[in-house]
């Protein structure tokens, strides 16, 4: 976007004489000449000092030829925002999660996302956890979702948040009225995830480590059919993140509530995207919006 003038100069001063910018632009050393001296003349300075063995940038003509370059770099780079955000218009962001975020996490926020960006469209698949490790080390999604216990190995960890293990309860439950034990939940209906999820890992560690047997009254693979058992049995229990019912909890007066022990505390919520892969503007879009709404719900009310 430069005009004829400042190419030629900035080929001189990059060259450091006519003839080289010469066979450079495959312009005329003459017209090369002629160009330099009109823009001399404009400024009313000369930009070189003329030896026999080339030209040499005068204190203007290092004046100029830095803010040049200044603007062109500017220029670069408002471009980039431009393509970024033409990208981000037109792209697809393909993402995996185990099935405790697909319930409420996942769907408020992309929903949320594509209210500021219409024109992007998600993949979502939702697997166990050994399954969304592999998909993001295969690079068969550009982000997971993921609940864990220890950093994941062969992805980069985007970033993450504290997810310890809460209780779900109805707003009216007994125990939302009083410190809880592991062992206070003997007495309710219970609803754990299938074993070999983190939570229920965490569950069996802590009732290992009480002495207490709790034997659940609904087993399930599926969040969602756990939350609407707790929701509509009376006195219900189940266990999750605050992060997997985000939004829907406060919409449907459901009450977290922690049980004591610093066993629960050591899962986190994970971010992973596949190792060395470029990432698109509109998934850097994604992950900053998703970091700017996990901070600001990141700790349970």
């Amino acid at each position: 976007m430069l005009n004829t003038e400042l190419r030629y100069f900035l080929a001189v001063a990059a060259s450091g004489s006519l003839s080289s910018a010469s066979q450079q632009l495959y312009v005329a050393v003459s017209a090369i000449s002629r160009q330099i001296q009109k823009l001399e003349g404009r400024l009313g300075v000369p930009l070189f000092e003329r030896h026999a063995r080339g030209m040499v940038l005068t204190d203007a003509g290092q004046i100029l030829e830095n803010h040049v370059r200044k603007s062109m770099l500017d220029m670069e780079h408002a471009i980039a925002a431009i393509q970024g955000l033409t990208a981000i218009r037109r792209a697809l962001v393909r993402i995996a999660c185990t099935d405790g975020m697909a319930f409420d996490l996942l769907p408020g926020l992309l929903s949320r996302f594509r209210h500021q960006h219409p024109g992007v469209t998600f993949e979502l698949q939702v697997g166990t956890a050994m399954q969304v490790a592999e998909w993001a080390r295969n690079g068969n999604c550009d982000l997971a979702f993921q609940f864990s216990l220890a950093p994941e190995r062969d992805v980069d960890i985007v970033d993450s948040w504290p997810a310890p293990m809460l209780l779900l309860l109805q707003p009216d439950h007994p125990l939302t009225r009083q410190p809880v034990a592991m062992a206070d939940l003997r007495h309710y209906p219970l609803a754990l995830p299938e074993q070999g999820t983190t939570i229920r890992q965490l569950v069996d560690l802590l009732c290992r480590m009480e002495g207490t047997f709790l034997e659940p009254v609904l087993s399930a693979n599926n969040f969602a059919t756990l939350y609407m058992f707790t929701l509509n049995t009376p006195q219900a229990i189940s266990a999750c993140s605050h992060f997997s019912v985000l939004w829907r909890a406060r919409q449907d007066g459901m009450q977290l509530r922690s049980v004591d022990s610093p066993s629960l505390s050591q899962r986190t919520l994970q971010l992973q995207a596949p190792s060395g892969r470029h990432r698109s503007a509109a998934l850097t879009q994604f992950i900053e919006f998703t970091r700017q709404q996990l901070d600001q719900y990141g700790a349970p009310d």
